[in-house]
């Protein structure tokens, strides 16, 4: 599924392409995770401002309206001044004056929708409950620490849970509680101030430097022009069970939490 650095990365590889282009067609396929919820047509001639980012959805500011677009569990976005016919599994087609902005989504668990505004019913629903920006200055670690002072599930859990913090998923939530030193089954509430300003430092390292790298392919992932990320091949503990600690050389071990695997290393990890 692809992450906060995965979005950021698709977002770097196409908005500066798409800025200031006019809509000039929109095909919608079959149906994804949520309706367009407005008329496709209705889109033509408006243009794209600016593409933004909010945890992992993308939001296309339009001279009228925004377009959330969420890449779900194998979404990914290509933008081309040429494209073939759409195939099986490509669902949104945005043609713009500079380009073509397509949906692949084999799963169909993204989706693509419009609101008028940040404001609106459908927009809050989605974007309300979303924890503050871990690469942003708001990302307070003060704030941060005295959150998880409220919370009494395994600190893994909080993490993904976004309402604390936004973005980090299952991978960068075993590399920064690695970075950190933090067991992530250990409760939230139990994490002394010192060592959750230490996790908040590997938050904002783990995610910006899987930016940097271009994000994780584990799978098909790809930016909107095609190219592959690399961070993966760095990870200190994800999906590295059995194999030695790139720090102390015990073992890599694998445990499942709320049906998601974890990767930790019982030694570096203990608090």
């Amino acid at each position: 599924m692809p992450e906060l650095p995965e979005v950021e990365v698709t977002r770097l590889s196409f908005a500066p392409a798409i800025a200031g282009a006019n809509i000039l067609n929109v095909q919608v396929g079959k149906p994804l995770r949520w309706p367009l919820s407005c008329d496709p047509n209705s889109l033509n001639g408006r243009q794209v401002l600016r593409v933004r980012r909010r945890g992992k959805y993308l939001l296309l500011d339009l001279s009228q309206g925004i377009l959330l677009i969420h890449l779900g569990m194998s979404g990914s976005l290509t933008f081309a001044s040429h494209a073939p016919e759409p195939g099986k599994h490509d669902h949104f087609d945005l043609l713009t004056s500079q380009g073509l902005l397509r949906l692949h989504d084999p799963r169909r668990f993204g989706a693509v929708v419009y609101v008028e505004s940040e404001s609106d019913t459908l927009a809050i629903k989605l974007l309300g409950r979303l924890g503050v920006e871990p690469l942003a200055d708001s990302f307070d670690p003060l704030v941060f620490a005295l959150g998880l002072k409220k919370r009494q599930s395994p600190i893994k859990q909080v993490l993904l849970a976004g309402d604390l913090v936004v973005g980090v998923g299952n991978i960068y939530a075993s590399e920064a509680l690695f970075l950190a030193g933090i067991r992530p089954t250990t409760r939230a509430a139990r994490i002394s101030k010192p060592r959750a300003f230490k996790l908040h430092q590997a938050i904002r390292t783990v995610l910006a430097s899987a930016v940097e790298k271009g994000g994780s392919s584990l799978r098909d992932f790809s930016n909107a022009q095609g190219q592959n990320g690399y961070f993966q091949l760095e990870a200190n503990v994800y999906d590295r069970a059995g194999l030695p600690c790139r720090v102390c050389a015990s073992t890599i071990k694998r445990l499942v939490q709320g049906q998601r695997s974890t990767f930790f290393c019982p030694t570096c990890q203990t608090a």
